[in-house]
């Protein structure tokens, strides 16, 4: 449960005033004198400051009720009664705040589906058991006839019900700093202004043209709510639902509906909110959900980096060490001539060719740019091989380098070589559990029409059903406990960055088929 905020004496004060403010508004229609009124906005004021500050917002509250007994309903019962009717709201609402507090944890309230559904839940039953002690309070008191006490209890139910689940979300981000700047965000969207206009067109055929019509077009409320929370989520339905709240609030103002015809208006209204508010925060955990992939694509993809650039980066700081070494050399032997020069235009070019390593990985992997040259196939898959010779000595696999065309790839070299890096990786991984003298890797590669090479990488391992291959290339799914998953993501989106594809096949042992354009001419040409 989240600690409470210290309550200031302007946050009391604003809570005072902003109570009596929304109970003011809100009294139209009452039932059996001044207390029971279709719509209460006020209760949900009320409980975002008990969530926000506990108990501590009691006696604020309880004062903020009896004014608004005095100066809105001009005090219909004796003032001690006022009294007992002030605190006995007060430790119903508070009461309510403070189950949200346990079961949801105050701050994340609105922030899923989960929390939504619980406080619909507890918003409910709790408002239900409120109502009923309050009726019956008034019904002792000689307030509410005694005959009537179901119809009030499911009136002030109604109107507290309604005025917390519609108003509350909205108040909650105004009081919230991260849902102001989200309200203010929205507000400032040229779509915000489309589906303020379409919720009061909708209001229009609806309070207008269908009022004669027992509202049988009320549906198409349905259409900017969800319009606006498909677009911004939760943010977005709120607005919507405070546009449509209030413009049935001044409707019925204007026109004069009757009590039961506001009552069923309401109900309605709940439930259209609602829907509306569940499909905005499904929308939220969505884009939650999609950032934090980015995030963790992003944290793979530095990982995949690092593993190219470490091999990537070997050839030329091993040339770089060894240039710097015949420097030394020749150095100590006196020579500053042509062979000194040269050895240093060599280190030159040498760091060049690992800054443009570095670069252009990065580029990638940053911004999924690629630049392509012609690369000799033949020479970028003997250097995959090469690279693997040492641990395949060591393990006891046999990798052997088939047929290759003669020709060239234009493709972006560091980027492939971390494709053909993942491939062989994983084949050297299925093939670790067979027994020695059956572990074969095999790289080939055969052309496919006139601009098309396949190259196929396939091992001797225990090879993919046709369920693990339909989901080989899913984001996190790895069938290593070490693995996140994601190697065979980023080579695919390596690969289709060249305008190829890559896929695994369905057989006995592990095959794996990289297709990419090829020029077909001979790198030297």
């Amino acid at each position: 449960m989240t600690a409470a905020s210290r309550l200031r004496w302007t946050d009391a004060l604003l809570l005072i005033g902003g109570y009596v403010a929304l109970d003011w508004m809100s009294f139209f229609h009452p039932l059996h004198g001044s207390y029971i009124t279709p719509w209460n906005p006020a209760p949900a004021l009320a409980l975002v400051f008990m969530l926000r500050y506990g108990w501590k917002a009691a006696l604020p509250l309880a004062l903020a009720v009896l004014l608004a007994e005095i100066w809105v309903r001009s005090l219909p019962a004796a003032l001690p009664a006022s009294v007992a009717i002030a605190a006995m709201l007060m430790l119903g609402y508070g009461a309510i705040g403070g189950i949200l507090r346990r079961r949801i944890g105050g701050l994340g309230i609105f922030s899923d589906r989960s929390g939504m559904l619980q406080w619909s839940g507890i918003v409910v039953a709790g408002t239900l058991l409120t109502s009923l002690c309050f009726v019956l309070a008034l019904v002792g008191l000689d307030l509410v006839p005694a005959a009537g006490w179901r119809e009030a209890v499911s009136h002030y139910w109604i109107g507290d019900g309604v005025g917390i689940l519609v108003s509350m979300p909205l108040l909650w981000m105004l009081f919230d700093e991260h849902g102001r700047v989200r309200l203010l965000a929205a507000v400032k969207r040229p779509d915000t202004l489309g589906y303020v206009l379409a919720a009061i067109a909708a209001l229009w055929v609806v309070v207008g043209l269908g009022a004669e019509s027992d509202f049988k077009h009320f549906y198409l409320l349905f259409l900017p709510i969800i319009w606006a929370a498909a677009r911004e989520g939760l943010v977005g339905a709120v607005l919507s639902a405070a546009v449509i709240q209030v413009g049935i609030i001044v409707v019925v103002h204007l026109q004069g509906f009757s009590a039961v015809t506001v009552l069923e208006i309401q109900v309605v209204t709940v439930v259209l909110v609602l829907a509306g508010f569940f499909i905005g925060v499904v929308v939220d955990e969505q884009q939650r959900i999609s950032a934090e992939l980015r995030h963790t694509l992003r944290l793979a993809a530095a990982g995949e980096m690092a593993g190219a650039l470490a091999h990537e980066l070997n050839q030329p700081i091993t040339a770089l060490s060894a240039y710097g070494s015949a420097c030394e050399e020749l150095l100590a032997r006196g020579e500053t001539g042509d062979r000194l020069k040269t050895t240093i235009r060599l280190m030159v070019a040498e760091s060049y060719r690992a800054a443009e390593v570095v670069r252009r990985l990065r580029d990638f992997f940053r911004a999924g740019t690629t630049r392509l040259e012609p690369v000799s196939l033949q020479q970028l898959l003997a250097a995959a091989t090469g690279a693997f010779a040492r641990r395949a000595a060591s393990a006891g696999v046999k990798l052997t380098l088939g047929a290759i065309p003669d020709g060239v790839l234009m493709a972006d070299r560091p980027q492939l070589e971390v494709v053909l890096r993942n491939l062989l990786a994983n084949a050297f991984d299925a093939v670790s559990e067979q027994a020695e003298g059956k572990r074969t890797v095999s790289l080939t590669a055969v052309l496919e029409g006139d601009d098309r090479v396949c190259i196929k990488v396939e091992d001797s391992g225990p090879g993919l059903s046709s369920s693990a291959v339909a989901r080989l290339f899913e984001p996190f799914n790895s069938s290593k406990s070490s693995g996140l998953g994601l190697g065979l993501a980023i080579s695919r989106a390596i690969a289709e960055a060249h305008g190829g594809n890559l896929w695994a096949e369905v057989a006995d042992s592990g095959v794996f088929r990289l297709v990419l354009p090829f020029e077909g001419t001979p790198a030297n040409a």
